[in-house]
């Protein structure tokens, strides 16, 4: 079967690592790939939002099945425009997509369908007054959330009222996430520890990933910016089994049964981001897609067949196939440039990444470069370095292990990846 892989992250690099392990997999290309993909699948100079040079690269060269990694071309409208040309692709339409790409849509959406999530209100462009009234009216903290894409950094957490305002300031007035900014969503702050949750479905029927831990704050102890995810480890011990039940009876089935209900039927992953809070698992946010650096964790656990659980995801024949999981514990640890979330250098020199693979770490590339011979920083998140452990103590040291293997001027990462979870 010929493959293309859609995106230029560790969760693409990781996708497309274990895409490469399947039989059934002949020929891979990635558009556009990084220095670190192009060691396992054949990298294409397309944009990742190019999707009508994306349906006409797979249509030309007999792609079998396509797999998008990032948010941005499922929001677009590549699931639809691969549907009309009768190509197979995985991942949802883009009214489905809404529910990443409209935080005002998908609170609603929720709010439809009684499935539990923070109370919120919505405030469009031209309501910047009635949002400053709205947080002066209530106690914090707040959870301010752009309404539409963000890569993932377009949510801040307001202690005080005052914060809340300068945060509002930022949206409305600076714009800081340009038009995806200029509609807020302003929730509730629940108490609890999050976690993420993979369900892939066909439409109809869906199996259930191990559940990972992101780990969001750039500093240890969850402090500092938000950023696009520092690490991750799965599968995370708070998502107990009696938790994800009720999961699957109090949130899973009832969206997939309102996406169907509304005539949007899901295809693809659909990643959602829990809050476990003492009266039960909450809803934090959807995504369209797998997470990023989670994916990074979740994939080498999956003992099964990728490609065919991906196809038969398109194909809405998930019935017949069959989801093994390795009984081993997996942790990422992201290994980022002095300075990001903000500003940060690029084309910095890396060295130790066989050093780190000699030691049984798999090395994902976030953002590289290669330029000759040499290897180059291209990114803020650089490398998700990747350890598979019996038990979460073994895989946290073997991680770490291989993180220090991994040098380029400005290396960062946090030290905490999986912390959280040893107590239970």
């Amino acid at each position: 079967m010929n493959v293309l892989v859609v995106g230029s992250g560790g969760r693409e690099h990781a996708i497309a690592w274990r895409l490469r392990q399947s039989p059934r997999v002949t020929r891979l290309w990635c558009a556009p790939g990084n220095a670190g993909i192009a060691s396992v699948a054949e990298c294409v100079p397309l944009k990742a939002e190019d999707i009508h040079g994306l349906a006409q690269f797979a249509a030309t060269n007999a792609v079998d099945l396509t797999v998008v990694g990032s948010e941005g071309p499922l929001v677009k409208g590549i699931a639809d425009l691969f549907e009309e040309r009768g190509l197979a692709l995985f991942g949802p339409s883009q009214a489905a997509a809404r529910v990443e790409g409209s935080k005002k849509f998908l609170k609603e959406f929720l709010q439809r369908h009684r499935i539990p999530t923070a109370a919120y209100r919505s405030f469009g462009p031209s309501e910047y007054g009635e949002a400053q009234a709205y947080v002066r009216s209530v106690p914090g903290p707040y959870v301010i959330k752009s309404d539409g894409l963000a890569a993932g950094k377009g949510v801040v957490i307001a202690g005080s009222t005052a914060e809340a305002l300068s945060a509002l300031k930022e949206y409305f007035e600076a714009k800081v996430f340009g038009d995806a900014g200029t509609t807020v969503v302003i929730e509730e702050f629940m108490t609890g520890e999050e976690a993420s949750l993979f369900v892939l479905c066909d439409g109809d029927r869906y199996v259930v990933l191990p559940a990972a831990q992101d780990h969001k704050r750039i500093g240890d102890g969850d402090t500092g910016k938000n950023t696009g995810g520092m690490g991750a480890y799965a599968p995370a011990p708070v998502v107990t089994p009696d938790i994800l039940e009720r999961v699957e009876r109090e949130i899973v089935r009832p969206t997939l049964a309102g996406m169907r209900a509304e005539g949007h039927p899901y295809k693809g992953c659909l990643y959602v981001g829990l809050m476990i809070t003492p009266q039960g698992p909450k809803v934090v946010e959807y995504n369209c897609r797998l997470g990023d650096p989670e994916t990074q964790a979740v994939m080498p656990l999956i003992e099964s067949d990728p490609f065919e659980l991906f196809d038969a995801c398109a194909r809405g024949t998930l019935a017949s196939y069959e989801l093994r999981v390795r009984s081993q514990t997996a942790v990422c640890v992201v290994v980022a440039s002095k300075g990001y979330p903000d500003a940060y250098e690029t084309g910095r020199p890396v060295n130790g990444l066989d050093d780190a693979e000699r030691r049984g770490a798999l090395v994902f590339h976030a953002g590289t470069k290669r330029e000759g011979e040499r290897l180059l920083t291209a990114g803020g998140r650089v490398f998700g370095v990747t350890a598979l452990g019996n038990g979460l103590p073994d895989a946290i040291a073997k991680a770490y292990e291989g993180v220090s293997c991994v040098s380029f001027d400005g290396a960062y990462s946090r030290t905490d990846i999986g912390r959280k979870g040893l107590p239970r």
